[in-house]
């Protein structure tokens, strides 16, 4: 598999692993000190080939990614479940399988400046994805389903609206998963 636009990781040891799944270029933001030099090679390769941004499903990753779409418009975004990236020491890219990597830039999503459908915390709270005993479990299957990755209340009402997801799709994704709960009860 050939990933055209440029892969931007957090280090070294997630280039090697991705290589071992796709054939890819790769920009190593080297942690979350993401410095003036790293955001203008970030800028060069969104203007000539796109750039996909993969980092750790953790508070840096997201840290990292937010950095990164602030100072680069038009980021493709590639999400890992965090089951999917757990090692004997830690969490990350660098600890998942070639599949799992496949399946998840398989699964890029663009951000969109103005979202066709706006998702509240209304439409959130109405689904049990704020505030209930099971929200924070829904909210991780959501985002898995969904493959836009876990994040709180709030980031997943930005999600929502930032990776255009239609109302259509997230009303029968929460329908299978509260149909999925009624059954293993």
């Amino acid at each position: 598999m050939y990933i055209k636009e440029v892969i931007v990781v957090e280090g070294k040891d997630d280039t090697m692993n991705i290589k071992r799944a796709v054939q890819c270029d790769t920009i190593e933001t080297n942690g979350s000190a993401i410095d003036e030099y790293i955001l203008k090679q970030i800028q060069h390769a969104q203007q000539k080939r796109g750039v996909i941004i993969f980092t750790d499903p953790d508070y840096p990753g997201e840290r990292i990614r937010h950095i990164i779409s602030e100072a680069v418009p038009g980021c493709k975004h590639a999400f890992l479940p965090r089951e999917k990236a757990k090692g004997k020491h830690g969490l990350g890219i660098e600890h998942a399988s070639p599949e799992d990597i496949r399946k998840a830039l398989e699964k890029v999503y663009e951000v969109m400046e103005q979202p066709d459908t706006v998702f509240t915390k209304q439409d959130l709270m109405e689904y049990g994805l704020i505030g209930g005993i099971h929200a924070r479990k829904r909210r991780e299957q959501l985002g898995k389903k969904l493959h836009i990755g876990f994040a709180n209340a709030k980031q997943l009402e930005k999600r929502l609206n930032m990776f255009q997801i239609s109302k259509a799709v997230f009303k029968q994704t929460m329908d299978e998963m509260i149909q999925e709960e009624k059954t293993n009860e």
